[in-house]
Order: structure tokens, then C-alpha cells, then sequence
């Protein structure tokens, strides 16, 4: 990044990046509620705590070093980048990133990294202990998010410079991320009490689709805010997001139409953020038609990905592999598939007469992307676990960490219905809450 004068910030695209910037901001609260809904009444506060206080961790780390290592000059062979902007030195008000100003641009991104990290959460919904959750988050972003940024959007970084693989908003630092790191830590913490046995269906479903709502509301400033621009190609960006999310929405709902006989809520708000996921990477690169294939296509295949967690037993809470690994995996392959030249600038996919050379390249960087991520956060998850603990104690998992960490509940009656199993409360005698009959 190089300082411009100030008169060579561009208004309009100023204007529509700070909106932009807001409405990713907003995703996060907006995950919150989608995974409060999701878990039972007794983990509902705790569920909302891992996503906020992400805001706090990765703000703090992002201004102090990531954004440096991550968007500063490569300093290591499209590896990392450099530490000559950390603690945001020498980005002043007039510097400037494109058209728009660069802190402007680094706060944009920050909003990415916060979502990436609450995002984790999910997989270990109702067992992870809140303490080591706040000395992951920082870590991890360090350690996974900022470099593979730097892999994908940092100046030379070796995926898009050197691989050439595509990725507009997000598939492989945000999505591919998240999953594989998801799936890591539900290796490290393992199954909640009672996996496969007891029933742990979503407490509130309309605040999961609120959620939901709000997730797909600000995924516009998340995807069409990545064209840095208020321009035709944030406007065709735009226009995708929204069919992608449609017709993901479609897919989950004919499958389970058709597998189960009922279109449910739940699968309906699954549907469209499967859609959105998928879209992510490649709503730059692919016709409007391509979006509608992407989100059909990951709608239908995420319906069925919640699922394998039964079948091959890792205990992934709230579907994060499902949705967020497999949809990530999905919209980053079939860049290579569907991408067009009026979109990329060049590249075609194999529909389009580019031949399987686009497709090897993305596949390439979803492997590498998806092995590192999980790699990592499966050592930093388990010398975590080994000196810490990161799985909450098996009292406080049956009484609910609601209670017994940030001694609130969500709801006054919410405990009786979900409360520790006789001889389970690890409530002072004086506050033990009456478990159910």
C-alpha cells in the first residue's frame, strides 16, 4: 500500500465500503443468535459470549499485528507478510488502498477475521471451557487466519500470485478455515454428553432464523463489499449473493422433502447460509446462472453433510463442518467449473472452454488450505487441552454453562427444563438449582 494524497479517495466507494464494513461487523452478532437458537436453553448466554467476545480478541490482535502480517509486504516467499504496519504504524488518515482509505480497508478486513474466528464456535457448542476459548481465538488468528489471508489476498501471496487460483469474499480464509478448524477441535474436545443418545434439538427457532436473516443481510456488505468499489461488478456480486442464498435455501428443502417427508425451519435457514457460504469464493468469478448452480448445489450436498458427523462420530455441535467446510469446498472447486471471462477479467472454468487447468488450481489450494487450517488449530487445540483444559468439566456440561461460568440464564424457567441429572450440580449448596424429576 502506498500513501496517496487524500484527494485520490474516491466518495462513492468510501461510502459504500464503510457501509459495507458495518453490515460484516453486524454478521457476528447476527452468528450469535443464529447459534444461541441452535443449542439448548442452558447454553444459550454462553454460545452468545464466544461469538462477542471474539469482536474484542481479534480486534486487539488484528490492530497490533495481523493486519500487518497479512496485508504488509511479503516477506517470506508469499508466506507472510512483513511487520512494518504493526500496531497500524504509518496508515494515517491520507493513505490510501485503491480508492478508498486504508484504514477503511483494514477495518473491512478485520470484520472478516472476527467472523472467521466466532464462526469456530459452533463445532463445540455446550463443552468448551470460556477461559481457553479466550486464549484460542487470539492464537488462531495469528496463526491460521492471518497467514492463509496473506496466502489469498496479501501482496504476493502465493495462491492467487504464484497458483493462480481464484477467491472473491472468503471461500478459503473464512469458510475452509472455520470447517477444517471446526473439525479439528471436535477431534481435541471430543462428544458432548449424551452424542447420538440424547436429544439436542434447537431451543428457539425463530431466533435461529433471525439469525439467519441477519447473516444473510450482512452478507451483502461481506461480498459485495470485496469489489472495493461501488461499481458494476459490487452490483453483479450482489445480485448473485442473493440467488445463491435463494436457491441454496431450495436445495435443503427439496432434500428434505424428499428424504424425510417434511420442509422444516431449520432446514430452510441451514439452506440459505449453505448458498451464501458457497457463493463467497466464487460470486466474482461466475455468471448469475453459475451462482443459481452453486447454491443449488451446496443447499442439496450440505443437507446431506450435516449428517456424517453420525456416521463417522465427531461431534460437530451446530453443523459448521457441514455447511461451512463442505459449502467452502464446494463454491471454491466450481470457480473452476463455471467461472467466465466477463466476471474474471480472463479465466474461463471447464463449462466455458477453459479445460480442467482453472479446477486443478482451486482444488490445489482447497487441499492445502484445509490441511494447514486443520493441522494447526489441532495443535494449538490440543496444548491448550493438555495445559489449560479446554473441555469444560462433565458438572458443569450437565448443568450448562449458562450457569456455572457466567452464573446467568437466558431464560428464568430455562434452567429447570435443561439442569444437571441428579448429583451433577456443581453449584455452593445455597444456589444449587433443582434438577428435573
Amino acid at each position: 500500500m502506498t500513501p496517496l494524497a487524500a484527494a485520490h479517495v474516491d466518495t462513492g466507494d468510501t461510502a459504500w465500503l464503510l457501509a459495507a464494513t458495518a453490515l460484516v461487523l453486524l454478521m457476528t452478532p447476527g452468528l450469535a443468535l443464529f447459534y444461541g437458537g441452535m443449542v439448548r436453553t442452558k447454553s444459550v448466554l454462553n454460545m452468545l459470549m464466544m461469538s462477542f467476545v471474539s469482536i474484542a480478541l481479534v480486534t486487539v490482535v488484528w490492530l497490533a499485528a495481523g493486519y500487518s502480517l497479512a496485508f504488509g509486504d511479503d516477506a517470506f516467499g508469499g508466506l507472510i507478510g512483513d511487520l512494518g504496519h504493526a500496531g497500524m504504524a504509518g496508515l494515517g488518515p491520507d493513505s490510501v488502498q485503491g480508492t478508498v482509505p486504508t484504514l477503511l480497508f483494514a477495518t473491512f478486513q478485520l470484520t472478516f477475521a472476527i467472523i472467521t474466528a466466532a464462526l469456530i464456535s459452533g463445532a463445540i457448542a455446550d463443552r468448551a471451557k470460556f477461559a481457553a476459548w479466550l486464549v484460542f481465538v487470539p492464537v488462531w488468528a495469528l496463526l491460521v487466519y492471518v497467514p492463509v489471508t496473506h496466502w489469498v489476498w496479501g501482496s504476493g501471496g502465493w495462491i492467487v500470485s504464484r497458483l493462480g487460483a481464484l477467491d472473491f469474499a472468503g471461500g478459503l480464509p473464512v469458510e475452509i478455515t472455520s470447517g477444517a478448524s471446526g473439525l479439528a477441535l471436535c477431534l481435541v474436545l471430543g462428544p458432548r454428553l449424551g452424542f447420538k443418545k440424547d436429544a439436542m434439538r434447537p431451543h428457539n427457532l425463530p431466533m435461529v432464523v433471525l439469525g439467519a436473516g441477519l447473516l444473510w443481510f450482512g452478507w451483502f456488505g461481506f461480498n459485495a463489499g470485496s469489489a472495493l468499489g461501488a461499481n458494476g461488478l459490487a452490483a453483479a456480486v450482489f445480485l448473485n449473493t442473493l440467488a445463491a442464498g435463494c436457491t441454496g435455501l431450495l436445495g435443503w428443502l427439496f432434500v428434505e422433502q424428499k428424504r424425510d417427508g417434511h420442509p422444516t425451519t431449520l432446514g430452510a435457514a441451514s439452506g440459505a447460509v449453505a448458498g451464501l457460504v458457497a457463493i463467497t469464493p466464487s460470486c466474482g468469478s461466475v455468471s448469475l446462472l453459475g451462482a443459481l448452480v452453486v447454491g443449488l448445489a451446496a443447499g442439496a450436498v450440505c443437507s446431506y453433510a450435516v449428517g456424517w458427523k453420525f456416521r463417522l462420530n465427531y461431534d460437530d455441535s451446530l453443523d459448521v463442518v457441514g455447511v461451512h467446510l463442505v459449502g467452502g469446498v464446494i463454491g471454491t472447486l466450481l470457480i473452476g467449473v463455471f467461472a467466465v471471462d466477463t466476471m474474471t477479467g480472463g479465466t474461463e472454468g471447464l463449462l466455458y472452454g477453459g479445460g480442467l487447468t482453472q479446477l486443478g488450481r482451486q482444488l490445489v489450494a482447497v487441499a492445502v488450505v484445509a490441511a494447514y487450517a486443520f493441522g494447526v488449530t489441532y495443535g494449538i487445540g490440543t496444548v491448550l487441552d493438555r495445559t489449560l483444559g479446554f473441555r469444560a468439566d462433565e458438572d458443569q456440561e450437565y448443568t450448562g454453562l449458562d450457569l456455572t461460568v457466567h452464573a446467568e440464564t437466558a431464560y428464568d424457567h430455562g434452567v429447570l427444563g435443561h439442569g444437571a441429572p441428579v448429583g451433577h450440580s456443581v453449584l455452593p449448596s445455597a444456589q444449587k438449582v433443582k434438577p428435573p424429576e
